[in-house]
């Protein structure tokens, strides 16, 4: 499973980058305004920190401007993911965009049905938000699974299965028993996995111990 960091903010990016545990990021309007930075040029700075991926998100709704934005943000880098929305205009946006050889992301997608739209379309990622549909009584795990199911139906399919909206590392497992391609979460929740009260507690019986001996490694 891919991991993706879900955050504009360079000096996270920067840090968690060099645990070589990152594959890609992704943003959206509300992050990138957060760090009060211009948008085009954090994403370029972005795409320079990460080699995978990265997610940058149109403003249009209309397909025309949509399509003008999606061209302009591809030629920042070669591994821009333009983000598009799961709406008419964004799928005609995303064929389009597809032909010319860009990636794309299609998001907020809530169902199977979307989903499969969004891969019709000839997305490159799809990202389902799990945590949004648990905010509201649905099992967001659910449509992951109705999902990952469906596209394995069809081996033509090429649509990786990007989970969003996750909130906590038991998501990020979940994800990944179901088969999902790519998961992305805040760096605080890629902090949180590292944890175990028991690592902890035998890291310090293990550096007491050496202390016992008096020795040094170097």
């Amino acid at each position: 499973m891919k991991f993706f960091i879900d955050t504009a903010d360079i000096a996270e990016i920067r840090d968690l980058a060099d645990t070589g545990l990152i594959d890609g990021v992704t943003t959206n309007p509300s992050l990138v305004a957060k760090t009060g930075r211009n948008f085009l040029e954090t994403i370029a700075e972005i795409c320079s920190i990460v080699p995978g991926p990265v997610s940058a998100e149109v403003a249009a709704t209309d397909f025309q401007t949509m399509l003008a934005e999606g061209r302009h943000l591809a030629k920042i880098a070669t591994n821009v993911t333009v983000k598009v929305p799961l709406t008419p205009a964004g799928l005609k946006t995303c064929r389009v965009l597809r032909s010319e050889g860009t990636m794309v992301n299609v998001t907020l997608c809530f169902s199977a049905a979307q989903a499969l739209l969004a891969a019709k379309a000839g997305a490159s990622f799809i990202s389902p938000f799990v945590g949004r549909l648990d905010d509201i009584g649905q099992t967001g795990m659910d449509l992951i699974a109705d999902i990952v199911a469906m596209y394995r139906q069809y081996p033509s399919i090429e649509t990786e299965v990007l989970v969003a909206s996750i909130r906590s590392p038991l998501h990020v497992v979940a994800a990944a028993k179901l088969g999902a391609h790519v998961g992305t979460f805040p760096g605080s929740v890629l902090r949180q996995m590292y944890g175990h009260p028991l690592t902890d507690k035998g890291l310090a019986t293990f550096v007491s111990d050496w202390a016992k001996t008096g020795q040094s490694i170097l």
